[in-house]
């Protein structure tokens, strides 16, 4: 029996499954610790007598944690961020590009030194090892114990960077080291970005996957604990204890993945309407298309893999206004607040979920308190928001054709059931909490982006390595050695570069380890 919960700006969702069957679902409000608002959910589960605490073998969880901290600039520690690269890259320093709210909350501390290397793998400058004991001793004099790591081209040689970590540790044992060649893809400032929201997220990841165990302990489940990765996988608790990053964007990518699952639409575009946002993605062969481009995060660039989505302020708390002849449908919204506040509820506010329970396509709450609308403005809004979605689907495909549209989460109902560009309105069963469902099904993977020399090793052999490594990756984020198969290959020639250079990203998956449960656990630094 596995058990899916995702954690939504306004609910937390949790299902049981059996097999492929979804046996129960429940939903309850999000809490501002969030873990409470899981404990709530899956309490919801137990007491109507659907799960047996003892049955359970997995519990998969997709949690809003860390990205709320980084755009919220809370819960994050001060983190040095060591750079191996001079003498270039001096005039682009670390966190050059980062909002100075965010930057300011994490110090500021910078420190470059020799190092690095050119694409196809020759020094830039070696190590200097008395550099590196000084930035250490002056990281560890100002009580700082998270780093972020970045070397010029490491996803090319990663020597440099596993040189300077032990150089570091030596100086000062008890740092928490973050390397940008584990973290994101080739482009310097844009995978240190990346690697510093590691380092200054761990802390809480620990606390918060700690918090998970101790959740199913109060509820007495005992049984591994899984977090859904930004990629529609999922990793381990250890993985995601050490990089948390890779839970940025995981709610949307479960909600593909779940709407993928339910509807069986391998290619096709999702819907997914919340309480607070509407997301739109594309599912590939039933996994989210990535974004080609790099992502923000809370103001800071990141070129680490995230789902190709379009978030628009649309969802069942969204507040209708009405100012003159224009009408105004987001972008505030009643959030978690969604069953006090909406007319619905007995509350004074008029929300999206009121519109649509006005028009007849949704049997939520009390629709005698919504009878006096104006049918006109009800007529109004429905159409603004059909026409919002439609533009939006627009925007996402990649041909001119109607495509299968598959119209998931608990705000679903706000969509009819004709879109311009839609082949199908598909609303499979238990569309409502499909992001649940994305969690419990998804499998253990891994993922990666390197550059090799073709010139220096043959072109089978790059590939043989890369999907070794990849393979690899996924066995450590908790995949059965047995299952893991390679699902996606690209090779990008790098033109105008000596040495025959080709990019390889490689992307690997599997089920769930069994005895995962069994491995210890052990905080690598």
């Amino acid at each position: 029996m596995r058990v899916g919960v995702d954690v939504g700006g306004t609910n937390t969702d949790a299902v049981t499954m059996s097999g492929s069957t979804v046996v129960s679902a429940a939903k309850s409000p999000t809490t501002a610790d969030v873990t409470s608002g899981i404990v709530k959910s899956l309490s919801i589960l137990i007491d109507e007598g659907s799960l047996d605490p003892n049955a359970v073998t997995d519990v998969m969880i997709g949690t809003t944690h860390f990205t709320n901290a980084v755009v919220e600039g809370k819960n994050l520690v001060p983190t040095a961020a060591v750079r191996l690269g001079l003498p270039a890259t001096t005039s682009m320093p670390p966190f050059i590009d980062w909002p100075p709210s965010l930057r300011s909350s994490l110090g500021k501390h910078v420190y470059l030194c020799h190092g690095g290397h050119e694409f196809d793998g020759r020094l830039i400058s070696p190590l200097d090892p008395n550099e590196l004991r000084q930035a250490a001793a002056d990281i560890a004099s100002k009580g700082i114990r998270s780093v972020a790591l970045s070397s010029v081209f490491s996803p090319v040689n990663e020597d440099l960077e596993q040189e300077a970590r032990l150089i570091l540790l030596e100086e000062v044992d008890d740092l928490d080291i973050s390397l940008s060649r584990e973290i994101g893809r080739l482009g310097l400032l844009e995978r240190e970005n990346a690697t510093i929201m590691n380092a200054c997220l761990r802390p809480l990841a620990i606390r918060t996957v700690d918090g998970f165990q101790a959740a199913l302990d109060k509820l007495k489940i005992s049984c591994p604990v899984h977090v859904s990765q930004n990629d529609g996988t999922l990793m381990s608790a250890d993985f995601a204890r050490r990089y948390p990053v890779a839970t940025f964007a995981s709610g949307p990518t479960n909600s593909m993945r779940g709407a993928a699952f339910l509807s069986g639409v391998s290619d096709g575009v999702v819907v997914d309407v919340g309480g607070t946002t509407t997301d739109i993605g594309v599912l590939t062969n039933g996994f989210p298309r990535e974004a080609s481009s790099a992502v923000e995060i809370g103001g800071g660039r990141t070129n680490f893999r995230m789902p190709d989505v379009i978030s628009s302020a649309l969802g069942g708390g969204s507040l209708i206004r009405e100012k003159g002849t224009d009408l105004t449908i987001g972008p505030d919204s009643t959030g978690y607040e969604l069953n006090t506040r909406a007319l619905v509820f007995g509350g004074s506010e008029l929300t999206a979920t009121d519109i649509a329970v006005a028009h007849g396509q949704a049997q939520i709450g009390d629709a005698s308190l919504v009878a006096h609308l104006d049918p006109e403005l009800v007529l109004a809004a429905i159409d603004q928001m059909q026409r919002s979605l439609a533009e939006t689907i627009e925007q996402m495909k990649t041909s001119a054709g109607p495509v299968p549209v598959v119209i998931v989460g608990g705000g679903g109902v706000l969509v009819g059931d004709d879109l311009d560009g839609a082949s199908d309105i598909i609303r499979p069963d238990h569309y409502a909490v499909a992001n649940a469902v994305g969690a419990a099904t998804a499998q253990a993977g891994a993922e990666t982006d390197q550059i090799y020399s073709l010139a220096a090793i043959g072109r089978e052999a790059a590939l043989e390595e890369a999907r070794q490594i990849t393979s690899d990756r996924a066995v450590a984020a908790g995949a059965d050695p047995q299952t893991v198969e390679v699902v996606d290959v690209e090779e990008i020639p790098l033109a105008y570069l000596p040495s025959n250079a080709v990019r390889i990203r490689i992307k690997a998956v599997g089920d769930l380890r069994s005895d995962s449960s069994k491995k210890e656990i052990v905080h690598d630094r």
